[in-house]
Parts: C-alpha cells; structure tokens; sequence
C-alpha cells in the first residue's frame, strides 16, 4: 500500500458508509434526524496535538420515537507525529507521520429490550521518507441487550459470520473469540455485550484483500441489527426495565472510558472530544452493589447471555 489512491479510496467508502447509515438508522426511527457537525482541525504544533490537523462530520440524532440516542462520526485525521503513549507500544511508529480515518456508530435505543449496538471501520498508516509505510485495518461490530432473546443472538452472530465467509473458515472464529476477549470488563469480570466482530492491525492478506474485508464488515452492520429492532420495538416496557436499562449502561460507559482502544487513541491524540464522547448513552445510572432478583430476566441476561458461547 503506497499509492495515494489506495487512501482515496478508503475515504470514499467511509464517507459513503456513514451517509448509508444516516439514512437507515433515520428511517428505521421515524420521527427524528440527525444533526451534522462539521468540524476542521488546523495544523497545530502542540506536543500534545503531534501536529494534528484534519476533520471529520459527526452526526447525532436524539429524543427519537426508536432511538434515545444514535450517533455516527467520520473522521479524518493527520499528524507530523504520534503520542508517546501510542509508539510505545509500536516503536515502529516512531517518527512517523501518521494518517487515520474511519467511521464509529453507537446507537442507544429507547425500548430496553432493544439493545445497543456498536461499529467501527478504521484505516491507519504512518509513513516516513525512508522506509515503506506501515498501514493496517481495524474495527467490527457488537451487540449489548439489556433483556436477551436467543433467536437474535443467533440472527447477529449469523451475520457476521457471512461477513467473514469470503474470506475463509478460520475467519469468524478467529475475529468473534477476539470480540469475546476485547469487550471485557475486566474489574467486572464480565463481557459488555454477546460479542460479534472485532479485528485491528490487519494487513497480512494483503491492502486490497484487507479493504474488501473492511468493506464487508460494514455492509453487514445493518442486516445484522436492523431486524432485531424491528423485533423489540413494540414491546411493552414500564420501569422496572427502564431502570434496569440505565443500570446496564453504566457498564458500557465503564467499558469507553476505560479500555477502549479507539476513545483512548483519540484523546491522547488531542482529537476532538465531543466526537468521541458521542458513543456515551444520554442517560445512565449506578448503584451500589445492586444484584437482580434471582431467576429473573434481569439476573438471566447475565448468568445466560453473558457467557462466551457459540450462538451458532
């Protein structure tokens, strides 16, 4: 990968994707649209900031008739250089320019019993005058119920398992054990969500097998969670699950600010903090050592639907 034309490409495909989803996710809710901030970062020469310019469009749609909250965000980022907390893990990064791009979906719906979802599609490289640029792909998708159903379990995971058919038979299973490890709350010892996809630093099949694997893992976001919401939309609700909704949230919240990869990369970096706080739900709550009733449908959503298994 070295041709400014691969990186066009990329940028194109995102920007279609988030204009894509835009238009699902508004007609999936009805009554609401969202709100675009288009926002350009100049060049800074900040230690902090590494340089950073770029920009990106973040879309957010609130107080819908479905969605409580959905947001989708675009960005496009450059840097002379990388923060330190990013090349100490990857000293091969160091000295390196650096260009990122992707685009991030969370939407948090209104009716506890349907649940959250989450997609990400990133491309990274970093190039240097005198060495061949060092590029790889990343994201997936995963989902978070409140209150779990076994048939959309399996729908979700059968999926994302043709997401990753074209690619070979070791694909899935390597990509959704790698979901199953990663969205994991370790001081909670327990998984955020029933998992899905999950895959970064890919480049060893090559830039245009990888891109078209980037590609199908974001066409198949929505056939993998739209019929879901169209299953739990009119379910009754009152607030014995409402409230156990906001509880739950608080774990997903716990998960953003603390482990994940692409919230903490875009902090270090100086990047723009409204855009990636948007993943945060609306309305949350905590409370102290709560446990559900035993036997309920609160308390099977962890003992049954939090745990690793095949749903296929």
């Amino acid at each position: 990968m070295s041709k400014p034309s691969d990186v066009d490409a990329v940028l194109s495909y995102l920007r279609e994707l988030q204009d894509r989803l835009t238009r699902a996710l508004e007609s999936a809710d009805g009554t609401a649209t969202f709100r675009e901030d288009a926002w350009e970062r100049p060049t800074g020469g900040g230690l902090a900031s590494g340089g950073l310019a770029g920009g990106g469009r973040t879309r957010v749609l609130r107080d819908g008739a479905l969605f409580e909250q959905a947001g989708i965000n675009f960005s496009h980022v450059t840097g002379a250089r990388l923060p330190p907390a990013a090349t100490a893990q990857r000293p091969e990064l160091a000295g390196r320019g650096f260009e990122a791009m992707g685009v991030s979906l969370v939407v948090h719906p209104r009716n506890p019993y349907v649940p959250t979802s989450h997609a990400n599609i990133r491309f990274f490289t970093a190039a240097r005058d005198d060495a061949e640029p060092v590029w790889w792909f990343g994201g997936g998708f995963d989902l978070t119920p409140y209150y779990g159903f076994e048939e959309d379990c399996v729908h979700w995971h059968r999926t994302a398992r043709a997401a990753c058919e074209p690619f070979g038979p070791e694909v899935h299973p390597r990509f959704k054990r790698w979901c199953d490890d990663y969205f994991f709350l370790k001081h909670r010892n327990e998984p955020r969500g029933i998992g899905g996809l999950f895959f970064d630093d890919l480049n060893d099949w090559g830039f245009e097998r990888c891109f078209a694997f980037l590609r199908g893992v974001g066409d198949h976001y929505l056939p993998a969670y739209l019929p879901i919401v169209a299953r739990r939309r009119e379910m009754r609700y009152g607030e014995r699950e409402r409230e156990f909704q906001l509880y739950r949230r608080g774990r997903y919240v716990e998960f953003n600010l603390v482990y994940d990869r692409g919230t903490l990369f875009g902090l270090q970096s100086g990047g723009r903090t409204e855009s990636i706080l948007m993943s945060l739900p609306p309305r949350v709550r905590w409370e102290y050592d709560w446990r559900p009733e035993p036997d309920s449908p609160e308390a099977r959503l962890s003992t049954f639907f939090l745990q690793p298994r095949d749903w296929l």
